[in-house]
This record gives structure tokens, sequence and C-alpha cells, in this order.
């Protein structure tokens, strides 16, 4: 489980979550969260790392997807998907079904439309938890939901 300091870590950003407006937590019926970032693309993607190192929340990896595109010859507008996240918190998920792996760890996308705005998409918790029929980790998918709307809240315009 969590030691005493990740818990702790947490529950500071668990309650700076709850005084968040209703709509940043907007969702739709597809389970897809948007949040429209006040920065530019690269500044958004940079402020989400820092974000997710100060709530000391483990990263593993930034994938540019408008590279691999342009690698193969394909435009396409500014996109990195960031995925992190706590293996104490996380697998906990796993543990509960093990198809719920599909999204975990936590994938953030960051994209640039073509009007020039950007943007923050994630799967909403909730939903997850809905698609893989787990009803015994309620208050785990409420952190999960806090920690994601704290750190793209960072960003928000």
């Amino acid at each position: 489980m969590f030691t005493r300091a990740q818990f702790l870590r947490l529950s500071t950003v668990a309650a700076a979550a709850v005084a968040l407006a209703p709509e940043a937590l907007s969702k739709s019926n597809d389970g897809v969260v948007r949040t429209k970032s006040a920065y530019g693309f690269q500044d958004t993607v940079e402020r989400l790392k820092k974000d997710i190192a100060a709530k000391g929340i483990r990263f593993f990896s930034e994938i540019d997807q408008s590279k691999l595109a342009a690698d193969a010859g394909i435009k396409l507008n500014p996109s990195t998907l960031l995925v992190f996240g706590n293996p104490p918190l996380g697998t906990q998920f796993m543990t509960a079904n093990p198809n719920a792996g599909l999204d975990w760890p936590v994938r953030l996308l960051v994209i640039q439309d073509s009007a020039g705005a950007v943007w923050t998409i994630h799967t909403d918790f909730a939903w997850i938890a809905a698609r893989h029929g787990i009803v015994n980790r309620r208050e785990q998918f409420k952190m999960a939901s806090m920690v994601i709307a704290s750190t793209t809240s960072s960003v928000k315009a």
C-alpha cells in the first residue's frame, strides 16, 4: 500500500483538487475529459511534467506523436502523450480486474487543434471503473480522479 509520506502527499493533492470548480471535471458520455490549456503546446507539456514530478508521481514516458507521424510522412498537429502513475494506487485497479491494465498507467494526451488551442485529454476514471466493472475500489478511483483534476488544473484556461 502507501507509505505515510506518499499518503500525506496524495491527501494534500486530493484536498486541493476538491476545491476545483466542477467544470474542471467535465466529461462526455464516451469517458473522454478535455481541459483547455491557458498555455502554448510545449509550455503545457512542461508544466504538466513539473506538476507530476512535484506530486511525487512516477513519470514513465513522453511520446511525441506528431514526430512519429512526421517520420511516417504524415502531418499531424502537435500531439504528445504523457504516461505516468503511482503503482501503489494504480495496481489496485488491476487487482480488482486484470483487464484494467489496459487503462493503467495513466495516459494524458496534450494536443493542439487546428485553431491553435491546446487541450489536455484523459479518460475519466469513473468511466474506467464502469468499463471494467470495478465496484470495490471507489476511494482509489476518487483519489485518482482528484489527482488528475489537480494536474490538469495546473494548465487550465
